[in-house]
């Protein structure tokens, strides 16, 4: 077994996906899964089966809250913190992750993969002719990290539940070490599908969350690190966007997108507000 590094899987609903996800990491690497929809069932599979596995069932309180609770867990050097819908981390990448730390002496705070099937227009890339490249925002769904740096960062933001917590991190982060992307270590993140919803009432719900985080998480990030008054004029055009945007599908009684904007509408006023970010599934 690997002794330097810890996977770390983030899971909610996920219980096919985490199973695919193991069954060729099992024995040469530290595992521990954290979910937070409590699955009794994946809990049960894991310890019959994979006992070398730990697995911790916690209260849903966001994916910031998931990873600190899990690198509380890690004794190893470096960890890598994954969605369960990742595809391509196996023995190489990994390895090629240890290397590319060698080569900075550990003077990162966070490496991530190149995916290859990411939409330029929302995920920022390196060009693929370094190896090592630096780049300030990574990817969440993949990240790869040394344990004494990110303590020193100090990990993740737990005030938000969903959308741009690596965002906030890389940006503090920086005052550290540099972020950088390792282009020979090539991924596939499905991206959105991680969860298993049982009927169309949880597909709604999932979607509502989805919308509602979005913008609190935005506009929580931009008075964060840059200011109130910075974030709220950044916010005007979005305001006005939305605010038009309700009013249009109201008029031509389009339910689906009015709801869809009232939704982001509800989320943005209560970040503007200050309020903690309170919307929780409720399945």
């Amino acid at each position: 077994m690997n002794e330097q590094v810890t996977i770390i899987i983030l899971t909610h609903k996920s219980k096919k996906l985490v199973l695919d996800y193991i069954k060729n990491l099992y024995k040469k690497f530290k595992i521990i899964i954290v979910d937070n929809s409590k699955d009794t069932e994946l809990e049960k599979i894991i310890t019959t089966n994979y006992p070398e596995v730990a697995i911790y069932l916690i209260s849903n309180n966001g994916y910031s809250d998931q990873i600190n609770f899990g690198c509380k867990f890690v004794k190893t050097k470096y960890f890598l913190i994954s969605n369960p819908d990742v595809r391509g981390i196996n023995e190489k990448s990994i390895q090629n992750f240890i290397d590319a730390s060698i080569k900075l002496d550990d003077k990162f705070s966070v490496l991530g993969p190149r995916y290859i099937n990411a939409n330029p227009k929302s995920l920022k890339q390196t060009k693929k002719d370094k190896e090592i490249a630096e780049l300030r925002i990574l990817s969440g769904a993949c990240m790869f990290f040394n344990k004494k740096n990110y303590d020193l960062v100090g990990g993740f933001d737990n005030n938000i539940f969903l959308y741009f917590e690596e965002n906030d991190y890389c940006k503090r982060s920086i005052h550290f070490f540099k972020n950088y992307q390792i282009n020979n270590i090539e991924i596939f993140h499905e991206g959105g599908n991680s969860v298993a919803c049982e009927n169309q009432n949880e597909v709604k719900d999932q979607q509502e969350l989805r919308q509602w985080h979005f913008v609190w998480s935005k506009f929580y990030y931009y008075k964060k690190n840059y200011g109130y008054i910075y974030a709220v004029i950044f916010f005007i055009p979005i305001i006005l966007r939305t605010g038009l945007k309700i009013l249009l599908y109201l008029i031509i009684k389009d339910e689906v997108n009015y709801f869809k904007y009232k939704n982001r509408w509800s989320g943005m006023v209560s970040s503007i507000k200050g309020e903690k970010s309170y919307k929780r599934p409720k399945y």
